[in-house]
């Protein structure tokens, strides 16, 4: 549902305007909502509210008496807050999330298929520099298992 990447910036109240693209898209599929949450590689995850809803039923079955699943669950749902953009396409992004995913200002939107990536964009350029050579060695190995 979402793609691509953009290079936006945040204000100086924490705000973020969505790219207009990701706007179009989530109109077109009815989403007035997102959740906003730690994500993993340092960077924060945001899904619509119907795909933010189907992730949290399956986090939920996860055992409470593992310590390993009450650890991630208390990260993922204690860092997750509700974001409605406003009439000029802008979410408000909390302090703590900016802190977790080493945002100051500019910042790289990715869209991901079912969730989108924000991140502080030197990280993400470093990140990308890090990983992009393992691109086909890693599809090589993911898509070898689909068939």
């Amino acid at each position: 549902m979402f793609y691509g990447e953009y290079s936006h910036s945040i204000d100086n109240k924490g705000r973020l305007i969505l790219p207009s693209r990701i706007r179009e898209v989530a109109q077109a599929h009815y989403v007035e909502r997102f959740f906003v949450t730690r994500g993993l590689d340092t960077c924060l995850f945001m899904f619509a509210e119907e795909e933010w809803r189907s992730v949290e039923q399956k986090f939920k079955a996860m055992s409470f008496t593992r310590q390993d699943a009450r650890r991630f669950n208390r990260f993922y749902f204690s860092g997750a807050v509700e974001a409605v953009p406003d009439k000029q396409g802008r979410i408000l992004i909390p302090t703590y999330l900016k802190e977790f995913a080493g945002i100051k200002r500019d910042v790289m939107i990715l869209g991901v298929s079912n969730r989108i990536e924000i991140w502080d964009k030197t990280r993400w350029q470093e990140f990308y520099q890090a990983n992009v050579g393992q691109f086909e060695a890693t599809a090589e190995k993911l898509i070898d298992n689909f068939s």
